[in-house]
């Protein structure tokens, strides 16, 4: 086929094809990088694919500097037709050639919307049916197809918009793709979390039906991977204080309003609840207004739930950071359990006292321990009054000779205890043991001078 058997033989041909006319525009070079997906590896040993990557990094360039056609991500879509191979040979050349990261995530995100068009959602706002999920490719082919698309997201972790992260991510636990796959989407969500709403929490939460709850154990990690950073960043900045931070905060707030949209769902148990909640220091939070609202909702969503079960919710609440407003309302509701009520009504007494001698209003810590002590103080006391009490009738009964002749009587071979070791003790230091020395009152005809000795009998 070469010039050696005649002159403008089938190799000279292809060659001058390809120059004058695939290579000299993009959507011609994808089209030939489309046929040699079938002709692998004869394509690349004849150096076929290599030009056309060349060529399709250089177009691509020249597109992006100075659109030919409107809109200007034409070419984008062009690279539709190619498998993720090929478009991946393309993503990493371009990479290599130092395009822009927004660039090659306006590239992923077009083939990732139109090759798992069930998985991915159009961000147009045009939404998905769950039937639609199964109708390109099997589930096999799109996990491989998502791992890939994933391996080539570029590291700059901005360049992508948050919904499309939580779609890819939800797409990655829907189809059970790898440990390593699923974990660089958290790691990405994780380290802009300050930015991320409630609304794209909810991505990863639901269902494509968005009927029922799907996976809050992402939602975890990645909480949980943001607060690890920031405790860590903390320390680095030598701040051992339980001082958040401004994201921090963002993140409080955004977790509680997350909270307040999944509690209305049967399906979420209490210890989710609790498990979400407690992720985030208590400093994270200046007040409760929105996790007591969270609570409320779940409470009504779950009307079955007995006193013991409502408290548990209520524990990863701080009463005395609530507002004004929610105390007043929180002292009303009857859904509370009966003890965050009395703390409402406590805050908001020693509130109203405050405001009548015109005294500051004590802090909430301040108060929260006065409380504590105050529990505490008259739990020693109910104590001390019980033991006292004891040991009022254990001294009654031994210095009562009936009382103390008839236990010895029916205790010839009891066993010696605290309170009857205590009693002899006390015994031994009773003056009147061996009897009154005071005869003021006693009959003159009584011979007192000697005392007649007395037996008594112990059978």
């Amino acid at each position: 086929m070469t010039d050696q058997y005649c002159d403008n033989n089938l190799a000279g041909r292809a060659e001058d094809f390809l120059v004058q006319v695939a290579f000299s525009s993009l959507s011609g070079m994808i089209l030939v990088l489309k046929s040699c997906e079938d002709l692998l590896p004869k394509a690349e040993d004849l150096k076929i694919v290599q030009r056309c990557l060349d060529v399709a990094n250089a177009k691509v360039c020249e597109e992006v500097i100075f659109p030919s056609r409107s809109p200007s991500n034409w070419w984008t879509v062009e690279l539709l037709v190619l498998n993720v191979l090929f478009f991946g040979k393309i993503i990493v050349a371009l990479q290599q050639r130092g395009a822009k990261a927004l660039i090659l995530a306006m590239a992923i995100i077009t083939y990732a919307e139109r090759s798992l068009p069930g998985l991915v959602r159009d961000h147009s706002g045009v939404g998905t049916k769950s039937s639609d999920i199964n109708d390109s490719h099997g589930l096999d082919q799109q996990r491989k197809l998502l791992e890939s698309i994933v391996m080539l997201l570029p590291p700059e972790k901005a360049a992508f918009p948050i919904s499309f992260i939580c779609c890819l991510l939800r797409a990655a636990i829907f189809l059970k793709a790898s440990t390593n796959c699923k974990k660089e989407l958290e790691k990405r969500l994780s380290s802009i979390l300050e930015h991320v709403t409630e609304d794209d929490l909810l991505i990863l939460s639901f269902s494509y039906d968005g009927e029922q709850l799907f996976d809050l154990e992402s939602v975890r990690r990645i909480i949980l991977a943001f607060v690890e950073k920031e405790k860590s960043v903390a320390v680095f900045n030598g701040d051992f204080q339980e001082v958040c931070s401004a994201p921090m905060e963002r993140v409080a707030k955004m977790v509680d309003a997350y909270l307040g949209e999944i509690a209305i769902y049967s399906e979420l148990s209490i210890s989710k609840f609790n498990a979400i909640a407690t992720l985030l220091p208590k400093a994270a939070r200046k007040v409760d207004d929105d996790l007591y609202r969270a609570i409320d909702i779940y409470f009504k969503a779950h009307p079955n739930l007995d006193e013991i079960e409502r408290e548990k919710a209520c524990s990863v609440m701080d009463q005395l950071k609530l507002s004004h407003e929610a105390r007043l309302h929180a002292s009303q509701n009857k859904r509370l359990p009966v003890q965050i009520v009395l703390h409402a009504l406590y805050y908001d007494q020693l509130k109203l006292r405050s405001r009548t001698d015109n005294v500051d209003v004590p802090d909430p810590m301040a108060t929260r321990g006065q409380v504590l002590a105050d529990v505490s103080l008259v739990r020693e006391n109910e104590a001390l009054k019980s033991e006292l009490m004891t040991m009022k009738m254990y001294i009654s009964d031994m210095q009562n000779p009936k009382s103390r002749g008839t236990m010895s009587s029916k205790g010839g071979a009891k066993k010696t205890t605290f309170f009857s070791s205590m009693t002899k003790t006390l015994g031994k230091l009773n003056p009147f043991r061996h009897g009154s020395k005071d005869t003021s009152n006693t009959d003159d005809m009584v011979d007192i001078t000697k005392p007649r000795r007395r037996r008594f009998s112990i059978s």
